[in-house]
């Protein structure tokens, strides 16, 4: 896959030493009432990694709403979701404190393509080219 998610140790991240404007989005806002211009990261909430509201919201600010900036998961981020965090927009992950980076990275090689389109790559994998999805 061409798009990559930037990994993140816990213990390495700090919000004041990024340099950028952040946005903190709680996972039951509505984001498309968001005032985000001028952002140039949005941090979405994980409160515990069975709740998958803030894939939802990423994938609308990529696809619907058009933000080009840095959509960031934080909070309960376990090495299983990055991959499908990577597919829903996410461009980084602050993996939780007892996640191995090494794995979590491995995750994101396992599969060269997908039969289905996501956040990055709307087309489906067998659509041909310029016709519509």
């Amino acid at each position: 896959m061409t798009n990559t998610i930037n990994l993140i140790a816990e213990s390495a991240y700090s919000i004041s030493a990024t340099g950028q404007k952040t946005l903190k989005i709680a996972n039951d806002a509505d984001v498309s009432t968001v005032a985000w211009q001028g952002v140039d990261c949005i941090e979405l909430q994980f409160p515990k990694f069975t709740d998958g509201r803030a894939y939802s919201q990423a994938y609308l600010l990529r696809r619907r709403l058009g933000f080009k900036g840095d959509i960031r998961a934080t909070g309960d981020v376990l090495v299983d979701q990055v991959l499908q965090m990577q597919r829903s927009g996410f461009s980084s992950a602050v993996l939780r404190g007892d996640q191995s980076l090494a794995h979590a990275q491995r995750q994101l090689t396992q599969f060269d393509h997908f039969y289905q389109g996501d956040a990055a790559h709307p087309q489906p994998l067998f659509t041909p080219e310029g016709a519509a999805a």
